[in-house]
């Protein structure tokens, strides 16, 4: 016998809108001011009435429209109702039977080295509202659970995959890619660590046995998922332990419900808590005091012109127009849209894409990282950039004459170098590429002069010794091409 491993993903993302999905409370994270940011509205008060915000419509369309869902012309809202702490109405204003997109896709890599390529099917995305937040005590001493409200109220897409998946790496490339996407077409900051991106994952084995049937485990949902490597995880424990539990009962879906697990981190296992509901046992109904929402062409039409180029077909053009590897396309659309846009205005600018990568990946992005700052806020633009290696390219000065330009740029009282500064850096410190042969000959006449030992090493056939020598020429002459310095060098001494 051996197993299948069936995984679909429930993702709720949190849309980057200023006020609360139904009254205009702010939906800013502030952990440190608790049940602050509530009104009668998302308190569930009586007398009080929900009022759509059109933005958070607007970007659930978005979100819908990136992942190749269909919206519908009509879509309305449902209460969903459960009792829990963090809930005041005791029901979750959402959407069942008729929601804003469904029926899409997003494409994922699931092999780097081979390119295989798997497209994951989203039966849904629908917009509601969050619930609050818990705190439990956890020391074991019988204290108070505290119940943080000013989250509630707040707009969420949830995004729900078809069982698609059939590994964790897999799981984790769906979620790195679906929110690399999101935060490129700007809909959510998607930061799990403040909660505005959350997972739950439905894991199940499809056992398949000797005589040909294939048995389905009960599916198991598995909540407290707040890191891309927790989810990981988790799915590699759970499918290890459903294993193990058919192995020692055989139970399938038709012996035990559905069940919800919670993944403890720190102990590296799923927790048994409840029974999984079904939709019957949340009782939906249409919400009565918010009138549905009907979209036309038009609109339709509007936000998909809103949508910037998805970072997949991307990374797809920046292998074939610059000519990059399937590894730099990979590192320079993960940093993001703008740092992407960087990226191709400077390979754009100096007409080599492999050379403006290499810039962008190593120099740029280091001096980011020691400076703890985004690519929008570096103060060397990239036309500048693009100004810089576009002299190299001229072979007006070297690589690392560029280096030196750069560091001198980066060091300007200026906080933006403009292109004009380049041309004086080098200017004053000498940097300019050094043409005359004469010039350099009597250099590496003087070197070779006095370096017998060196010279006999590399008659002895001894190769690297021609190094030593190429650094002496460049220092008495900084603006020297270390190809025509070696060149000139290997001829003299043969």
């Amino acid at each position: 016998m051996d197993y299948t491993v069936i995984i679909g993903l429930e993702v709720h993302v949190q849309l980057q809108t200023r006020t609360k999905l139904f009254c205009g409370c702010s939906t800013k994270f502030n952990p440190d001011h608790p049940n602050t940011q509530t009104c009668p509205v998302c308190l569930g008060l009586p007398g009080a009435l929900p009022v759509l915000n059109r933005e958070a419509f607007h970007l659930g369309m978005k979100t819908g429209l990136a992942i190749n869902c269909e919206i519908p012309s009509f879509t309305k809202w449902d209460r969903k109702q459960y009792y829990y702490p963090d809930l005041p109405k005791a029901y979750q204003i959402s959407q069942y039977d008729l929601p804003m997109s469904q029926n899409g896709w997003l494409k994922i890599e699931i092999d780097a080295e081979t390119g295989e390529k798997k497209k994951v099917g989203i039966i849904r995305a629908h917009l509601e509202e969050d619930a609050g937040k818990n705190s439990h005590d956890e020391s074991g001493r019988g204290q108070d659970s505290k119940v943080d409200l000013n989250r509630c109220g707040t707009p969420l897409v949830e995004i729900v995959s078809e069982p698609d998946l059939r590994t964790a790496q897999e799981a984790r490339k769906y979620l790195e890619e679906l929110r690399l996407l999101l935060t490129y077409i700007d809909v959510s900051d998607c930061n799990m660590q403040e909660g505005s991106l959350r997972c739950d994952a439905n894991v199940n084995l499809h056992v398949h046995q000797e005589n040909g049937e294939v048995i389905a485990t009960p599916i198991v949902e598995i909540k407290n998922l707040n890191s891309f490597r927790g989810v990981e995880q988790a799915i590699e424990y759970e499918v290890k332990r459903q294993w193990e539990e058919w192995q020692k009962t055989g139970l399938s879906m038709k012996d035990v419900s559905k069940e919800t697990r919670g993944w403890d981190a720190d102990r590296g296992v799923t927790l048994g808590q409840r029974g999984k509901e079904e939709a019957a046992d949340y009782r939906y109904f249409p919400d009565p005091d918010l009138a549905p929402v009907t979209v036309t062409d038009a609109e339709r039409e509007s936000v998909l012109s809103e949508l910037c180029e998805r970072p997949a077909s991307r990374r797809d053009r920046f292998e074939e127009d610059y000519q990059l590897s399937s590894y730099d396309a990979a590192v320079i659309i993960d940093q993001g849209r703008i740092f992407a846009d960087y990226f191709e205005t400077v390979a754009q600018g100096c007409g080599n894409g492999k050379q403006a990568a290499n810039w962008v990946t190593q120099d740029v992005q280091r001096e980011l990282n020691e400076r703890s700052c985004d690519i929008d806020a570096f103060p060397i633009k990239p036309d500048v950039l693009a100004a810089l290696l576009k002299k190299v390219e001229a072979s007006e000065i070297t690589i690392k004459s560029a280096r030196t330009v750069f560091q001198a740029l980066l060091e300007e009282e200026d906080s933006s170098p403009s292109v004009e500064q380049i041309q004086t850096i080098i200017d004053e410190k000498g940097l300019g590429l050094v043409s005359d042969t004469g010039e350099l000959e009597t250099i590496i006449e003087a070197v070779v002069a006095k370096n017998e030992k060196a010279v006999a090493d590399f008659q002895s056939g001894k190769q690297a010794a021609v190094g030593a020598l190429i650094g002496q020429v460049m220092r008495e002459i900084k603006g020297a091409d270390p190809k025509t310095v070696r060149e000139l060098l290997i001829k003299k001494m043969s």
